[in-house]
């Protein structure tokens, strides 16, 4: 397997850590976003969005970071990390929308302004941010995973700008049941972290 990547990409990151955690062999080919190479004529053909990451598995092509774990937990027969029966199919599916959503458009989008210098309003996001870290937070109250009773692939598919929300200025100080999940997702066997920026509250660290 060979999953096209950039480091900074939260969504990149939460591909390769799904992988990692599952033992599967892939190889990583960066793609340089900064000279434009998402927009060549041989990455469009891979996915016309222009966008990290994808998956080569063979002749299959996958894109999407939410996809690409789908694929591989589907193709695994990983049932522990994607649950079969409805009941758990779904609490995992809400937080995958969550993760592509609320954390997309509010905790990314405040580091894509400091990271990407993306034009967003700073106060906006960030006051959303803090709204939905607030629910999460809430939700992991006497509970270690955010879906069911052990990890799945909603903790991973919210895991990557979380854990660096700080460098978009969003403080996970007040989020102590957050910062204990962070913990144990780091903790988890085949754990790769991702990549740090000196941004936002980090660049005083």
């Amino acid at each position: 397997m060979k999953l096209h990547y950039f480091p900074l990409s939260g969504h990149a990151h939460r591909a390769h850590l799904f992988l990692s955690l599952l033992g599967v062999d892939h190889d990583v080919v960066m793609v340089d976003l900064a000279n434009g190479a998402h927009k060549s004529p041989e990455f469009l053909k891979l996915n016309p969005f222009g966008q990290v990451p994808v998956l080569e598995d063979g002749d299959v092509v996958i894109s999407d970071s939410i996809a690409i774990m789908t694929y591989i937990a589907k193709k695994l027969g990983a049932t522990n990390w994607l649950p079969e029966d409805a009941k758990g199919a779904a609490k995992v599916q809400k937080w995958l929308s969550v993760a592509a959503g609320q954390i997309a458009f509010d905790v990314c989008a405040a580091r894509r302004i400091t990271v990407f210098n993306a034009p967003f309003n700073a106060d906006e996001v960030i006051t959303r941010a803090h709204a939905i870290l607030a629910l999460i937070d809430d939700e992991l109250t006497g509970n270690d995973w955010i879906a069911l009773d052990h990890p799945t692939i909603a903790d991973v598919a919210l895991y990557s700008y979380i854990a660096n929300a700080p460098e978009g200025n969003v403080d996970l100080a007040a989020y102590a049941n957050v910062r204990a999940w962070l913990k144990r997702v780091e903790a988890l066997p085949g754990f790769v972290p991702f990549e740090q920026t000196a941004a936002g509250l980090r660049a005083a660290v």
